[in-house]
């Protein structure tokens, strides 16, 4: 088959990417100092050849710095992919290669991963027999029925962050072996995060991304390394053929809708898979250098502010428009509710890599009309430097807030100087997030993620175990605050056992129990231990497994199964406002205690902390006692609201299954007060039934 075979005509400008209508498909590509383009069509995914290579006609299919042709006769699941010819000359930011096969930046599909080969990508010669290639599909082409996008806006949500691949791989999860590390099957397993009290997924990257972008003999298994910004991943579907993965996408979301679950996706636009000067053409760089990547004074090296090689041009005009594109896609399209943005900082550099205080591209997602009603969520650094959870630009953004991590798991380990810390992580982050531009529910608050340990390995480590990952133990970061309770690593003995345990049910009942928008980790409920690697990116093993099976602790999943359940039914955490504190003139919604009532204690020397959280509308008030210390404490309670009294509602130091039936205060002395074990929490009530 030949180029003569597929009749063409000009084509149009726009839209970019490849657009299906009336028996044709009209191409269009961005190219500004591109001297010549050409067309290619393959028969198949792994075609080694192309059937037709059709060139473009500068005066016939070039408008201003677009290229397009219009070719009839084909349609959805017709694979393509891009040459582009023009100046080769690193110093002046120009990488056009003729001999690259390049992806369609607005492409909807992406295949060929069974040829793919990314050495043969980064080296010199053609790269056609084992390229990626982009497939034509039709957007439309899909029966959502009543499926709409979850709008919850202004209820607080349960956040859960997971791995597709590795939330079913395990063989105990109960599915047959096709349907495991699946979009399908998560989608079979939406219960299990309904009946756990999850109201949203965070999805780790979904976009198609390079599994070789990982040291030799391991695979890239989280995904930070996209080489489309509009195409679902490939391995994640259980059907293999080129539109497979966009069908069985869009069946996960309408089963995660149906369960009541929001999705979103974990999106990285601030760096790709093509990486430095040494890395593969793969795409962007192949169309224009300069417009998609930040580069160096000399233009031959990018700027790296990802610690990834690259950092994306996400402020230049071409840039801005692909990735505000990609983002309505996603909505319209595939029906997701919510992003968050890896590395958001990143995307407020200009074009000179300087931070701007105004930056077009922040602005632009935040004032999306098509936006409006979809969760956005930062993560509010770089590699570069900028930490900016309080100032970065934009309106309407949540922010992962590293300060409650850090300072909770201060808190629990014992550290000296952390009371004032908590008292502002538990009433939301103020003092990061100004309350004139931010609400409560902008601090996504969270204690583990995929980065770092989890919450079981933050009990059982003092360092990081990373020797695994092939980067001799450099990756993965070297301050985690935790503790390992006396032992490094597994360990028999009971005490240690005992108090690792408490130690895990102090951190859920604080993550849960704060103002702001709780995120859990996958695995953490049922105990998941990743052996001390803090970082197991290119792990494509169990530590990046859901454990459903053997070593998974029941007793820890019924424990956070209930907490989530009493965080939810507590009214004044369902608010999205903030909380005042009483003092003599004022009865606010949260109270501060120490062992004695009303004297919070926040010498360095203080391991005690009280809170009782009271709803104006509630006949009802939660207390929390917090003791961190090395022996148990004595806390002299407060008074109840009048004609109540404090009933236990859970203990963290009681035994397996027994922590929402912990005894009674100590009534013996001259006031009411209660005993708390050495690190541990225990929680009272007092008010109408709280069921749990």
């Amino acid at each position: 088959m030949t180029s003569d075979q597929f009749p063409t005509a000009p084509g149009r400008p726009a839209p970019l990417g490849a657009t299906f209508g009336a028996g044709a498909v009209n191409f269009s590509v961005f190219a500004k100092d591109a001297r010549a383009v050409r067309l290619l069509l393959f028969r198949s995914p792994d075609d080694p050849e192309p059937a037709a290579d059709i060139p473009l006609d500068p005066a016939r299919n070039r408008t201003s710095y677009y290229w397009h042709v219009r070719v009839e006769g084909i349609g959805p699941g017709q694979v393509y992919a891009w040459r582009v010819d023009g100046p080769y000359a690193p110093t002046l930011g120009h990488l056009y290669r003729a001999d690259k096969v390049l992806l369609d930046p607005y492409g909807l599909v992406v295949t060929g991963q069974d040829i793919y080969d990314r050495r043969a990508a980064c080296g010199s010669g053609e790269n056609v027999h084992c390229c990626l290639r982009s497939v034509v599909a039709d957007p439309e082409d899909y029966d959502w029925e009543d499926d709409r996008p979850l709008a919850r806006i202004g209820q607080r949500e349960i956040v859960y962050e997971l791995h597709v691949g590795g939330f079913t791989a395990d063989p105990a999860c109960g599915l047959p072996p096709q349907l495991r590390g699946t979009y399908a099957g998560l989608a079979a397993r939406a219960g299990y995060l309904r009946d756990l009290g999850v109201t949203a997924v965070e999805l780790m990257p979904v976009h198609e991304f390079d599994p070789q972008d990982a040291p030799r003999g391991r695979r890239n298994v989280w995904g930070y390394s996209s080489v489309s910004f509009f195409a679902p991943h490939h391995t994640y579907s259980s059907d293999r053929s080129p539109l497979g993965a966009v069908r069985e996408f869009r069946d996960m979301v309408k089963a995660l809708h149906r369960a009541g679950i929001k999705v979103i996706l974990d999106v990285v636009y601030n760096h790709t898979a093509e990486g430095g000067p040494d890395g593969p053409t793969l795409c962007w760089r192949g169309f224009e250098n300069k417009a998609f990547y930040i580069l160096q004074d000399d233009m031959s090296r990018y700027a790296d502010f990802t610690g990834c090689g690259n950092t994306f041009n996400a402020n230049h005009s071409i840039a801005r428009r692909l990735i505000m594109a990609s983002l309505r896609h996603w909505v319209h399209h595939m029906h997701v509710d919510g992003f968050r943005f890896d590395l958001a900082s990143a995307l407020s550099r200009g074009e000179d890599g300087r931070p701007l205080t105004q930056a077009p591209i922040l602005w632009a997602i935040g004032s999306e009309p098509e936006l409006a009603n979809t969760t956005l969520i930062a993560e509010a650094w770089d590699a570069g430097g900028l930490h900016q959870i309080g100032s970065l630009p934009g309106d309407g953004f949540a922010k992962w807030n590293d300060a409650f991590r850090d300072d909770v798991r201060r808190f629990v380990r014992g550290d000296a100087g952390t009371i004032e810390a908590m008292m502002a992580r538990v009433t939301g982050s103020a003092d990061i997030l100004p309350p004139l531009a931010n609400r409560p529910f902008h601090s996504v608050n969270f204690v583990t993620c995929h980065d770092g340990f989890t919450l079981r390995d933050l009990v059982s480590y003092d360092r990081k175990h990373n020797d695994e990952n092939g980067e001799g133990g450099r990756d993965g970061a070297d301050e985690n605050c935790s503790w390992n309770c006396g032992s490094e690593g597994p360990t028999e003995d009971p005490d240690i056992l005992a108090l690792r345990r408490r130690q895990v049910r102090n951190f859920l009942t604080l993550l849960l129990l704060s103002h702001g928008t709780p995120m859990l980790h996958m695995g953490d409920e049922f105990g998941h231990t990743r052996r001390g690697n803090n970082n197991p990116w290119c792990q494509d093993n169990e530590l990046n497994h859901m454990p459903w099976g053997e070593g998974r602790d029941d007793d820890l999943a019924d424990f956070t199964r209930k907490l989530v359940a009493l965080s939810r039914r507590l009214p004044l955490l369902q608010g999205n406002a903030w909380w005042t504190a009483t003092n003599p003139n004022r009865k606010g919604e949260v109270t501060w205690h120490g062992l004695e009532p009303g004297k919070p204690d926040w010498t360095a020397e203080s391991r005690q902390l009280a809170w009782a959280l009271t709803s104006p509308e509630q006949e009802g008030s939660l207390l929390v006692l917090a003791n961190s210390g090395l022996k148990p404490a004595r806390f002299i309670l407060p008074q109840p609201p009048q004609g109540q009294s404090w009933l236990p509602v859970l203990a963290t130091s009681a035994g397996p299954g027994a922590e929402f039936s912990p005894p009674g205060q100590d009534s013996t002395g001259p006031e009411p007060a209660c005993e708390v074990d050495a690190h541990s929490l225990v929680v009272l009530w007092a008010g109408p039934q709280l069921a749990v």
